[in-house]
Formats: structure tokens, sequence, C-alpha cells
């Protein structure tokens, strides 16, 4: 499973906040949404996320191993 926990972590340090991202950046609320709850993204918002925020992948996405 992927996830997008630290994303947010790094928002927050790069003082980026959620009304930012859809304001300044277009990013639109279904794919706020979407990133909140762990839901299927583009590699090109992955990408798009990393250049606004400065940042590597595993700076906004995680891989959870599903113990199943």
């Amino acid at each position: 499973m992927m996830s997008f926990e630290p994303l947010w972590a790094t928002m927050k340090s790069r003082k980026v906040s959620i009304y930012m991202l859809i304001t300044k950046y277009n990013i639109s609320r279904s794919m706020i949404d979407k990133l909140k709850h762990d839901r299927n993204v583009t590699l090109e918002t992955v990408e798009r996320l990393c250049q606004i925020l400065d940042c590597r992948v595993e700076d906004i996405v995680v891989y959870i191993k599903n113990e199943q």
C-alpha cells in the first residue's frame, strides 16, 4: 500500500498549506481528497508535488508492505 503520510510533514516543513496547493498551484480538491485517503494518483501528480515542494519522491509517498 502506498501512503502519502510523508507529504503532510513535508508540506509543513516547507510552509505550504492545502489552501496554497489549491489556490496557487491549482491542485484540485478531489486530488487533495485522494492524497488524504491514500488513493491512487498518477506519477505526474507525484512529480508535480515534488516540483512544488522542491523535494524527493520519498518525501511525499512511502510504501507500506501489506501483511496478508
